[in-house]
């Protein structure tokens, strides 16, 4: 199976490379906002031009910067990004006409070897005419006029890049199907918690931007990548990397709030969710909160104590939050707690590990005949209670759905049916038939009266 080819787009700040990426991909995937620098990482996506296949890569803004500085990590993600692609889109945007940022970039171009096609970006009407004719001062060949905005140019763009890959050795992967595909694994948490560095552990490379600053992954990065388990066996992963989540009243800024509705849009698509936690701060309520949202958007959950290679009294530590885990999400006790360290590997392998057998409960059906022969036994462990003096005739039990798990429990004056009774019956679905600490739904139906 050969891989699709590979497009990156590069430029400056603020020339519309994101909303570019949104319209090839038909999606609006990456966050896009009139302030420069909104993309700091490369985010990648399955495009398709007028039948035409290939990976795009979207890419944050090209500074001259310190590679020490946030700005001059951003430049090396790009880079990186280039010389692993087969053509570079280099945008520009024609109404502000060619910067010396632009001339800069060039050069680096000119130096790799990664073919080029100058797109001149905002390009309609007469306002772009100008920079449409100084972009052949770049010393690419003739620019491709285009509006990502409005989508004029796209023919042009199309006979640009075909050359480049419409080749033989390129052919589109097939999809996988929806069982035992990919592992869908979400990292969320608060800001600063490790989630990027964590990220590039796993894939054993610098593929996300990390630093001692709050908040710099902004929109949710999904990367696919294969882990090889313990036992030899390879398995697709692919990974979810978010926007750090902060207290609901402290999020004021227009682009954080983008960016946490991302990563929370990001959980929605997930099979598994990666809470993760710093050990060197414990847990706190907003930790809380984010699995709450978790679990009630019906996703597997999984907590790991990150930093635990510089975590104080680590045995009390980990009890202690084992404790308030257990307290604080009760529709769920038992959520698997482990502790990694980003900054050294530990861990790890144990988490993916945990992560595809949580997947695995979270898929699982029983069949009817189980599921009733255990309902059974419970009703006879602990009958239903008789409100008013009048008993609750509880018949049978069905799984409706799985991922997740869905359950719908048929009767008569099933309305009356105590909240403790159905956490009774959802305990002992969890315990007895193998569903662990995944979410599960239990719907209650009372036959219709037909005389009613």
């Amino acid at each position: 199976m050969h891989r699709l080819p590979i497009v990156a787009i590069v430029g400056r700040p603020n020339v519309g490379k994101s909303t570019l990426f949104n319209r090839l991909v038909g999606k609006r995937l990456a966050l896009v906002d009139d302030r420069p620098g909104v993309t700091r990482d490369r985010r990648e996506g399955d495009a398709e031009l007028l039948g035409l296949d290939f990976r795009i890569v979207d890419t944050a803004g090209f500074e001259d910067e310190d590679p020490d500085t946030l700005p001059g990590r951003m430049r090396q993600q790009t880079q990186a990004a280039v010389s692993g692609a087969d053509v570079a889109l280099f945008m520009i945007d024609s109404r502000a006409g060619i910067l010396p940022l632009d001339e800069e970039i060039a050069r680096w171009l000119r130096s790799g070897d990664t073919p080029v096609i100058v797109l001149a970006n905002k390009a309609e009407g007469k306002a772009g005419e100008a920079g449409v004719n100084e972009a052949f001062a770049l010393g690419f060949a003739e620019p491709v006029p285009f509006s990502a905005e409005h989508g004029e140019g796209i023919v042009d763009l199309f006979e640009a890049l075909r050359p480049h890959i419409e080749h033989e050795d390129f052919e589109a992967a097939e999809e996988e199907p929806e069982e035992g595909g990919p592992l869908k694994l979400a990292i969320v948490g608060r800001p600063n918690a490790g989630k990027s560095t964590l990220v590039n552990r796993i894939l054993g490379e610098e593929r996300m931007i990390t630093g001692p600053e709050a908040g710099i992954t902004r929109d949710s990065i999904a990367i696919d990548w294969e882990w090889t388990a313990p036992d030899g066996e390879v398995k697709p992963v692919r990974l979810i990397d978010t926007a750090g989540l902060r207290k609901k009243a402290k999020v004021q800024d227009k682009l954080e709030k983008l960016s946490v509705a991302d990563a929370l849009h990001a959980v929605d698509f997930a099979e598994v969710v990666v809470l993760l936690l710093d050990a060197t701060l414990g847990l706190e309520a907003q930790d809380l909160r984010i699995a709450d949202k978790v679990l009630q958007e019906g996703r597997a959950l999984i907590i790991a104590l990150n930093k635990w290679d510089v975590a104080e009294h680590p045995p009390s530590l980990f009890q202690g939050v084992r404790t308030a885990l257990d307290e604080g999400l009760a529709q769920v006790k038992g959520v698997p707690l482990l502790t990694v360290s980003a900054a050294t590997g530990r861990g790890i392998d144990q988490l993916l590990a945990a992560a595809f057998e949580t997947r695995d409960a979270w898929s699982k059906r029983v069949s009817t005949g189980q599921l009733n022969r255990w309902f059974e036994k419970a009703l006879t462990a602990n009958p239903p209670p008789a409100p008013g003096g009048k008993r609750i005739k509880l018949r049978y039990l069905t799984q409706a759905k799985t991922r997740p798990p869905g359950f719908i429990l048929f009767g008569t004056r099933v309305d009356q049916l105590p909240e403790s009774y159905r956490r009774y019956l959802v305990n002992g679905i969890r315990k007895e038939l193998g569903f662990g600490a995944v979410p599960v739904r239990l719907t209650v139906r009372a036959p219709k009266n037909p005389f009613a």
